[in-house]
């Protein structure tokens, strides 16, 4: 019985494996046109898988294919490269080479090869040692411009980081118009893997679920597989799978998993947190320009995209709501105080329900006595490393935390990818409530921010949305902005305003 892969490339008679139709379409044009060309995207994004596709496409049309991975070949001598690339040779294409002692004399070889067809992929090409790197680049470039008169046809590079950026010098024949795009899993992709374990199976997931794992990993493929086999792992003998499985293995992904792609994305957010964190929690629409080394860095390495009309967004929901958490100020203590202060005689009805007036109340009190200074992170030196926006949405956070704490209430996070929106979703007692928390800067951005949220809503299933916007007390505000409780196309919007001194925060 095959598996989902969350490990390596994918090996179809064991892996339930997508074949990226488009993109080795592609890929074979790139090859007979006799191009050399990179590929590039993040880890776990599948290239190992496509690479593998593209070469037994390539097969049948009398195609030689050799692919070697170079990523523990940092501090490699020339002789340990080449002896590698003897043995794969030999291997891979059935020839007998020696072992080179300059890259002259390896591209001598292939300039001498006339016969035959032959396709080199190079993986984890920035895994090279950089003392070998130049050299071996300008040996390609120099095969590449007399490729029609010798059997090395096409090489392909493939990297992590943007390779276009590492062999961009004026000798390399690689530039922006030779790079195969290698795009995340449609939604009609993640579909259609699913429905590959629920053929072999039996096994059925909801649409819901299957909806709902293609929006917090956005179709990138390692999330993809690792969503879907703790799934089936955990829950062998239930079917279908339901929003109530997902939900658990959603919980442990955000909370408690140690995933290594994450530790990278969080390494790299760090260095440029407050970049992060203005995505995180304004709304400033960033534009997206590649020069920029913050957008470089945190696109490379597949945190944030171009939005598709020109500004940043983010590209993983998944990642998205692990930064929420991992920037969070632990250390602060105001929780255990919020649960001395608390009266559920005054926050739950006598039926148990939610006082949603009275619990806002509470949280602005808290605010005129607590402030928000609690809420910012600062370094060995005293100094502030977050923004100041970030303390207005972890002051609540503590606050909605502590209250279900006190009631045995539950939440989750809905994480789009755009900016300044995470909503979380609270559970009290069997009645679910939305929250959106936004910083007020101007009427339109105020009154958009509540039809988004009604239709948010609707499309969760969400009867209640509650719109808590952050108003500094030195602004003079439209009479459209106040708070109160408007039926939206069937959902009751419940507006606060919890207002807050600009000056002294």
């Amino acid at each position: 019985m095959r598996e989902f892969n969350t490990s390596g490339p994918n090996i179809p008679e064991r892996h339930y494996t997508i074949e990226r139709r488009p993109q080795i379409a592609e890929g074979l044009r790139m090859v007979e046109q006799e191009r050399y060309f990179t590929i590039w995207a993040p880890r776990q994004t599948g290239k190992s898988t496509y690479f593998l596709q593209l070469a037994e496409h390539l097969k049948p049309r009398g195609y030689q294919v050799m692919h070697i991975n170079l990523e523990n070949y940092r501090d490699a001598s020339l002789r340990s490269l080449m002896s590698y690339f003897q043995i794969e040779a030999a291997q891979q294409w059935g020839m007998k080479l020696k072992v080179f002692t300059s890259f002259q004399g390896w591209q001598q070889f292939f300039l001498q090869l006339q016969q035959g067809k032959l396709v080199l992929i190079i993986d984890e090409v920035e895994g090279l040692n950089p003392k070998l790197f130049n050299q071996f680049l300008h040996s390609i470039r120099n095969l590449y411009h007399s490729r029609q008169r010798h059997a090395l046809k096409s090489v392909i590079l493939v990297g992590v980081t943007n390779i276009l950026n590492v062999v961009s010098d004026n000798a390399s024949p690689f530039n922006i118009a030779d790079n195969l795009e290698l795009p995340y899993f449609t939604e009609a992709e993640v579909f259609e893997l699913l429905g590959q374990h629920e053929s072999e199976t039996g096994q059925r997931f909801d649409e819901a679920v299957k909806r709902a794992i293609y929006r917090i990993t956005a179709g990138q493929p390692g999330l993809v597989n690792g969503f879907a086999r703790q799934l089936v792992t955990r829950y062998a003998a239930v079917s279908p799978l339901t929003m109530e499985q997902y939900l658990v293995v959603e919980d442990w992904y955000t909370r408690l998993s140690i995933d290594k792609n994450f530790e990278n994305i969080l390494n790299k957010a760090r260095e440029e947190r407050a970049f992060v964190e203005r995505l995180l929690f304004t709304e400033d629409k960033i534009p997206f320009a590649i020069d920029r080394p913050a957008i470089k860095l945190l696109h490379t390495n597949g945190l944030i995209k171009d939005d598709g009309e020109g500004y940043v967004t983010f590209w993983v929901p998944f990642y998205k709501k692990r930064l929420y958490d991992a920037f969070y100020p632990y250390t602060n203590g105001e929780k255990e105080g919020i649960l001395r202060s608390l009266a559920l005689s005054e926050l739950l009805d006598a039926e148990g329900k939610l006082k949603l007036d009275s619990l806002i109340a509470g949280y602005k009190a808290y605010v005129k006595r607590r402030g928000f200074s609690a809420f910012r992170e600062k370094d060995a030196q005293g100094r502030y490393v977050s923004i100041k926006e970030s303390a207005l949405v972890y002051s609540f956070e503590t606050y909605i935390q502590a209250f279900l704490q006190a009631v045995g209430g539950k939440s989750y996070r809905e994480a789009h990818t755009g900016l300044g929106r995470s909503d979380l979703i609270i559970n009290v007692r069997g009645e679910e409530y939305l929250i959106e928390t936004k910083i007020y800067y101007y009427e339109r951005q105020f009154l958009e921010g509540r039809e988004q949220l009604a239709y948010y809503c609707r499309s969760l299933g969400q009867r209640v949305g509650v719109y808590l916007v952050f108003c500094p007390n030195n602004v003079r505000y439209p009479a459209s902005v106040r708070e109160g409780v408007e039926v939206i196309e069937g959902v009751e919007v419940r507006t606060y305003l919890v207002e807050y001194d600009e000056e002294k925060w």
